[in-house]
């Protein structure tokens, strides 16, 4: 199957994923790739942290037994490996054979945001680092940007060596505001992209938290990453006709999960994704994506949650594609 268009056009890697015999994943949370393009699979099973080669050949896994909920993963070219667990409320570092390096936050502990737990509306305030998390990006610089996520309505800023700087952000709609900011990257310019899911856009700020620019022509954006060329690919998630989203607003219409590739002013340079969310090439909620160094997408979906929402789920529905750039 072929996918895309323009410059930008890829074939599925069907039946890409060799998991062992029994195993399962079940939502993949994030996807990611080392400097040798080995892929690691963080997701919510019992086997939270699955690795293959770019082959697909299965290498081994780690993890088992420390995640509540694994969500966000980033490997920095250093080939160190963040994780965001957000019912945990920590991030962590790991050397890529599982060793824990470091932990941000405090396991168990929630700051205090007024968050009741499934509702974006109970959050009153932004808070400190952190109420469930979602995904770190590291800058040039060395800075850490955690966005920071389900029970809070912010960007925190530390330094390569975990000490707090800064955190900006707040609940609601205008600039600068947040309905659930589900993933961050922060472009080697220095500025700091946000998926802003519930509002419908990718924010786009300065290094100390400024607001620069919005696009406003996504949905419910759930990742997104920039490649050397300055290539922006953004998974997009659902919209279901009369459904109330996290935030409370109702969807007016139904839209179908995409992927997107963009230029860095947001223009679409192919877009991807159908009606039926099973469908190989189709997406239910992609959640997580990673582009590796020959441009071969990744795509991570938290397919149980998602469609189980609408009663749609079902077992043989996939979590986890990639398409390689033809």
């Amino acid at each position: 199957m072929i996918v895309g268009e323009g410059d930008y056009r890829y074939e599925l890697a069907e039946n890409w994923e060799q998991i062992p015999e029994g195993w399962g994943h079940g939502d993949v949370g994030g996807i990611a790739t080392d400097s040798q393009d080995r892929v690691y699979v963080f997701n919510r099973s019992e086997h939270p942290l699955i690795v293959y080669d770019r082959d697909g050949k299965f290498l081994g896994s780690w993890g088992e037994g420390q995640f509540s909920r694994p969500h966000g993963i980033t490997i920095t070219p250093d080939d160190t490996v963040w994780l965001a667990t957000d019912t945990d409320h920590t991030v962590c570092k790991y050397s890529l054979d599982g060793k824990l390096l470091q932990v941000l936050g405090t396991k168990g502990e929630p700051s205090n945001t007024g968050y009741t737990g499934g509702d974006l509306q109970s959050i009153t305030h932004g808070g400190p680092p952190f109420n469930r998390p979602t995904r770190l990006s590291r800058s040039t610089s060395g800075d850490l940007y955690i966005s920071d996520g389900y029970g809070n309505a912010r960007v925190h800023r530390f330094t390569g060596d975990g000490e707090h700087i800064q955190s900006f952000g707040e609940p609601g709609t205008g600039p600068g505001q947040f309905n659930l900011p589900h993933s961050v990257w922060v472009h080697t310019d220095g500025r700091v992209f946000v998926c802003d899911r519930e509002n419908d856009r990718i924010q786009i700020f300065s290094p100390t938290g400024e607001p620069l620019d919005a696009w406003t022509n996504v949905t419910r954006p759930g990742d997104l990453f920039i490649d050397k060329n300055n290539t922006v690919y953004i998974g997009e998630m659902s919209w279901e006709c009369d459904v109330a989203s996290l935030s409370g607003r109702i969807w007016p219409e139904t839209r179908s999960a995409a992927m997107t590739v963009r230029d860095l002013d947001g223009n679409i340079l192919a877009r991807w994704g159908g009606d039926e969310p099973c469908t190989p090439g189709n997406f239910a909620s992609p959640h997580g994506l990673w582009v590796d160094s020959h441009g071969d997408i990744y795509v991570g979906e938290v397919t149980q949650t998602a469609l189980s929402r609408y009663g749609r789920y079902h077992a043989g529905c996939h979590s986890l594609q990639k398409f390689v750039r033809i």
